[in-house]
């Protein structure tokens, strides 16, 4: 165990092996930015629409923050939570930490009330960040509604105005800048940041992981997918703050050396000036945002000779919006499958239609060796079906503070198991199947059923809840939830129960578009609600084409 708390469930002489072959650099993330520093000091960093920071620049600023956070008395180990909007703020608070040895915790924008309690209470956040606002909601008076709770949060920070009781980020960029020597040496093998994760389980999890694989893992995914003669310029489409932006700051910036362009929030007219004007050399986001700006003529009138390739990730793609993208945007499409848990598959550049469209690429143990087990964890042989594991540079640490978690989805070996099914074809390319666990992905957001059926269970006349995903051509699912009602009890409109549920704390982009009444939900063999009839009753009475015909959640068909 480490001053952080955190234990290592992948063996060491399995770490060693991959420092002895020099896939991991064995160096902390802020000395590995450093370096670049040094070389390229006026190359673009952080770049946005109207702002441009250096490395030098950039450097400078991090410096200064590390001994601002050092004069609140942050020191390795401590957890610094924090949700911010898109912005040159996320890779100085990164870079920060890493030189104190402290970790990052950080959550896109949006969570609602039960969520960041969760997070904070199981990360032990000493400080968070935050900004004052997040559409019209106080967000500091949130925090401090939940303090009494948040046994270890100690620091308050905000960006952007001034409060009581509350530490401003900008002071903190004007301290004095700590001098190299007074900064403690940092295990490369501690834990740098934590991913957020959200699966089957109720509540959002963290999952910990250290500077080599960050930077020898994560970072070394976008190794693969650059162009060795170009500079590498990425756009992230997506919050910094999920496990798909986690690459920015530490991939991009400390191993890459590369430029990182952002955009304070996604604006697909936004998106399509930045392509003509900060001329990306990859765009990072999910399948909606993709199929969104495909769709707007303005891309047709934009350069976009400057692209080598989309990355895709957070879900699955459809094949036709994969030939839309590929043909708008007149490059590479790269799909990616990977998770916050510690799996990494995708496709190359150079990877012919076919292998697009129909799988996930070819794993490299370089990042992520794959394997495919049955029920007994047993490995399986090649076209054979059955659940992903995991395990390589890019494998994370252990579930913060969750011991079951680990107990479930890890072993001795330091195998992850994701839950997912799949088998390799005969050009040993992964082929996805479908999901072993219960996980609703809307737009690329992943939404836990358990959440949501625990809260609406909570109502005083729902006897079971259920919750089930709905086919959509543009978000890839929307939700539906069913119910079992008390005998003799009125039944709530759509827009009556999900007002039960925002008022529960259920935050609205997790809100059901479909409602469904049931005298009883069906039951598999062993006793559990089965779903998958839920489903095929589902699509049998045709919910999907009566929301497409109304585009209206209040609108939306109830089935007695």
């Amino acid at each position: 165990m480490n001053h952080a708390g955190i234990i290592d469930l992948v063996p060491a002489e399995i770490r060693q092996q991959w420092v002895n072959e020099g896939i991991y650099p064995d160096k902390s993330l802020f000395d590995l930015f450093c370096e670049h520093v040094r070389k390229n000091p006026e190359k673009p960093a952080v770049v946005t629409l109207d702002h441009t920071i250096t490395y030098q620049e950039l450097l400078h600023k991090v410096i200064c923050l590390a001994n601002g956070f050092r004069r609140l008395g942050i020191v390795a180990g401590d957890v610094i939570a924090y949700q911010l909007t898109n912005s040159a703020h996320h890779c100085a608070i990164d870079l920060a930490a890493a030189a104190l040895g402290a970790v990052v915790a950080p959550f896109p924008p949006g969570r609602g009330r039960l969520d960041i309690q969760s997070l904070l209470q199981r990360c032990d956040a000493r400080a968070i960040i935050i900004e004052p606002f997040f559409l019209q909601q106080d967000v500091c008076e949130l925090i401090e509604s939940l303090r009494p709770t948040l046994l270890s949060l100690r620091i308050l920070v905000v960006d952007g105005g001034t409060r009581t009781g509350w530490h401003m980020l900008d002071e903190l960029f004007q301290s004095r800048p700590i001098a190299v020597g007074e900064l403690p040496d940092v295990d490369p093998d501690s834990p740098a940041r934590f991913l957020i994760s959200s699966g089957t389980e109720s509540n959002p999890k963290w999952v910990a992981y250290s500077h080599n694989a960050l930077a020898g893992g994560r970072g070394r995914f976008l190794q693969h997918i650059h162009a060795s003669n170009r500079d590498f310029r990425a756009f992230y489409l997506v919050p910094l703050g999920t496990a798909f932006g986690s690459t920015a700051t530490f991939g991009v910036l400390s191993w890459l050396g590369g430029t990182l362009i952002i955009l304070p929030r996604f604006d697909v007219g936004a998106v399509i000036q930045a392509i003509g004007q900060l001329r990306p050399t990859h765009i990072f986001g999910v399948p909606t945002m993709f199929q969104r700006i495909a769709a707007d003529p303005a891309l047709a009138r934009t350069d976009t000779s400057s692209l080598i390739a989309i990355v895709s990730g957070g879900a699955k793609i459809d094949e036709a919006s994969v030939l839309r993208c590929r043909e708008a945007f007149g490059c590479s499409f790269i799909n990616l499958y990977g998770s916050a848990d510690g799996v990494n598959c995708h496709t190359m550049l150079n990877d012919d239609l076919t292998t697009i469209l129909h799988t996930g690429g070819r794993p490299n143990p370089e990042i992520c060796s794959i394997r495919i087990v049955d029920d007994r964890k047993n490995e399986l042989t090649q076209g054979q079906t059955g659940e992903i594991a995991a395990r390589g540079p890019i494998t994370p640490m252990q579930y913060v503070n969750n011991p079951e978690l680990d107990a479930l989805y890890r072993d001795a070996a330091g195998w992850v198991y994701t839950g997912d099914l799949g088998f390799i074809d005969e050009q040993g390319n992964l082929v996805l199947t479908g999901r072993k666990k219960e996980i609703i992905i809307r737009g690329g957001v992943n939404i836990s059923p358990a959440q949501i059926e625990e809260i609406a269970a909570s109502h005083p006349a729902v006897v079971s809840a259920a919750c089930i995903p709905v086919e959509d051509e543009d978000l890839g699912h929307r939700i539906c939830l069913c119910l079992v009602m008390g005998e003799g009890i009125a039944r709530p409109s759509l827009a009556q129960f999900t007002r039960f549920l925002l008022d529960r704390g259920l935050e609205k982009n997790k809100l059901p578009e479909y409602l469904r009444y049931l005298r009883q939900l069906p039951l598999s063999p062993a006793g559990k609600v089965d779903k998958k009839r839920l489903i095929t009753e589902l699509e049998n009475v045709q919910l999907k084409s009566n929301f497409a015909v109304t585009g209206k959640a209040d609108s939306a068909a109830r089935i007695n």
